[in-house]
């Protein structure tokens, strides 16, 4: 796609109204209800399929294809990330009102880092035709290592603290407890963070190394930086209000890290398949068409799976625990009946 300075600075300016009218919605601490989730989670991927609509009309079905199988993808990955994000509210025991401030912040940090990427990964590719081989070499690991930390059931472990976030604590110290929305305060005569401002740094922290597997994934669908960047915008902006959507619901997709450990393989053999065709190689190249497809049937038979067996372990501990229970006296049964 050939897009304009001017496409591209009204496309900016238009995400960043829509991401101030979200902020100014959520401005005031409350507990976000499952119907004031689930509302404007519709409403951004409504906004998304209305842009890829107009991605159709003006551009064609070839870039609309890219986004959609992008957007999805994105969308994906962004899910298992709620996954760490529950972890780190656990950890650091944020009030349920505060906890939508917290991934706002985030849902911000995660956009500029991503355009970074972006803006590098678009940079590399155009002089280094060969960075594809190292992205599909690097999506395959990511794969295998997606499978391995869900057998060890990684996602029940407890969220630690990494090395920088340790060092910015001592070095400013951390009040004792939560002071509102404030991030600073004076507290026995010294400037010290609060713990607001800790969990915005963790969850910020955090977003740099999901962006390191989402952003050659994306590229492994489509290498316009433009369809890129939008496809990851609209992935992330309803972030915060999925998490409190689903966030009863991530236990019950046990399955999700294999059927993404499935999405990202594809995505690195499709990325090695691309370099072996640009150096010359004849190989068969996989299609958008396929690869969206693919992608949602994955999706599909992962959400299916995951489900039916957390719907079975539901029955089997009601089970357990309906035959572990004492059983009146005689006495007692004689009364009732």
């Amino acid at each position: 796609m050939n897009v304009s300075l001017s496409v591209w600075l009204l496309t900016v300016a238009a995400l960043c109204a829509l991401v101030a009218a979200d902020f100014f919605i959520g401005r005031r601490p409350h507990d976000v209800s499952v119907k004031e989730a689930g509302t404007w989670t519709v409403v951004w991927v409504v906004l998304a399929c209305l842009f890829g609509l107009g991605l159709l009309l003006f551009a064609g079905g070839g870039p609309t294809g890219e986004f959609f199988a992008g957007y999805i993808t994105e969308k994906s990955l962004s899910v298992d990330n709620l996954f760490v994000f529950v972890l780190i509210m656990g950890r650091f025991a944020v009030p349920s009102a505060y906890q939508q401030r917290v991934l706002m912040v985030g849902v911000l940090v995660a956009l500029v880092l991503r355009a970074l990427f972006i803006a590098v990964g678009a940079a590399i590719i155009s002089a280094f035709s060969w960075v594809f081989y190292l992205f599909g070499a690097f999506l395959i690991w990511t794969a295998w290592k997606l499978v391995q930390d869900a057998r060890k059931g990684a996602h029940e472990d407890e969220y630690e603290e990494n090395k920088l976030l340790k060092a910015v604590e001592r070095r400013f110290g951390v009040a004792d407890r939560y002071h509102g929305t404030k991030l600073w305060i004076e507290q026995n005569g010294k400037r010290v963070m609060t713990p607001m401002l800790v969990v915005m740094l963790a969850i910020g922290s955090t977003d740099v190394l999901f962006a390191l597997d989402s952003i050659p994934a994306i590229y492994g669908l489509t290498e316009d930086p433009y369809i890129v960047f939008t496809a990851n915008a609209f992935a992330l902006m309803g972030l915060r209000q999925l998490y409190f959507l689903i966030g009863g619901l991530l236990k019950r997709l046990v399955h999700l890290s294999y059927g993404l450990s499935v999405i990202l393989g594809f995505i690195g053999v499709k990325l090695v398949l691309h370099a072996l065709h640009e150096s010359g190689v004849r190989v068969p190249e996989i299609g958008i068409p396929f690869s969206l497809g693919f992608i949602v049937l994955v999706l599909a038979v992962t959400t299916f799976t995951s489900l039916r067996v957390s719907r079975r372990r539901e029955r089997t501990d009601e089970d357990g625990a309906t035959a572990q229970a004492p059983r009146p006296p005689a006495s007692s049964r004689s009364r009732t009946r």
